[in-house]
């Protein structure tokens, strides 16, 4: 199932995305929210009459590092020994189509295509083995990111912090398990030109691992992002670009960058 959280008249719910053809799609309005037992309403509305937000509003979003070995090559990193995390605020999170907006204190603002990994349910210290029972589903992710802060500021807190920098969408997958998450192609495209292409399972650290070695630390709340790293290819955005990220089986997120006001 592809749940979207959605606006329309000033109202705010989460439906299930239903349709293959994009100018068909229609949301079935879901009684509840996803994170406990729901019901399709029946009630449906076409997609392109909504407004979609970010598929869910995290209280924490949780990325990883350096988590595709060339990816660490291409900018001059070492391969790291064990995983390595930091903090986006709920903050940075925007959804398809809003606006990236270009932050005043940096000249060299790039994308990092992601799998985003969306938490289910309230867990601590999961063993690998039942990282499924945990998670809610997958969605498309950019890791914007202000490289040139990045370099100079030993802390990445606002140079991958910044309002905006964590485009989330265009919906949460829930039909896919770790396995099948786990051997997914991703992609960047900027202005329609390809930048970033390669595949899930060529990170360094799995998924399952991932969840694992988070949750050892601190408590993962529904709603809760996991950003899984980004493939080679990074490169930079200008004012006026638009930004799109595929997800096989996922979907396309998309969103163009504007000067900050």
């Amino acid at each position: 199932m592809r749940i979207a959280r959605f606006s329309i008249d000033g109202n705010v719910a989460f439906g299930a995305v239903e349709g293959d053809k994009p100018d068909e799609l229609v949301l079935d309005i879901i009684k509840g929210i996803p994170f406990a037992d729901f019901e399709l309403s029946g009630s449906k509305v076409p997609l392109s009459k909504v407004r979609l937000l970010p598929p869910v509003l995290p209280n924490k979003v949780i990325a990883f590092g350096r988590n595709y070995a060339e990816h660490a090559k291409e900018l001059g990193n070492e391969v790291p020994d064990a995983p390595f995390a930091f903090f986006k605020p709920s903050t940075s999170v925007i959804g398809p189509g809003d606006q990236i907006q270009y932050p005043s204190f940096s000249q060299e603002l790039h994308h990092e295509a992601e799998l985003a990994v969306v938490i289910g349910r309230m867990c601590r210290e999961v063993p690998r083995e039942r990282v499924n029972d945990v998670i809610l589903g997958y969605a498309a992710a950019n890791d914007v990111t202000a490289r040139d802060v990045q370099k100079r500021e030993k802390q990445w807190a606002r140079a991958k912090g910044f309002d905006t920098s964590c485009p989330l969408g265009p919906w949460v997958e829930t039909d896919l398990d770790v396995a099948a998450a786990s051997d997914l192609t991703i992609q960047c495209t900027v202005n329609g030109a390809q930048r970033q292409l390669g595949r899930t399972s060529d990170m360094i650290t799995p998924i399952a691992d991932l969840i694992a070695n988070i949750s050892e630390a601190m408590t993962l709340l529904p709603g809760d992002v996991i950003l899984t790293g980004t493939p080679e290819g990074v490169g930079p955005l200008n004012v006026g670009d638009e930004v799109a990220v595929t997800i096989e089986g996922i979907g396309t997120l998309t969103n163009k960058v504007v000067k900050r006001g």
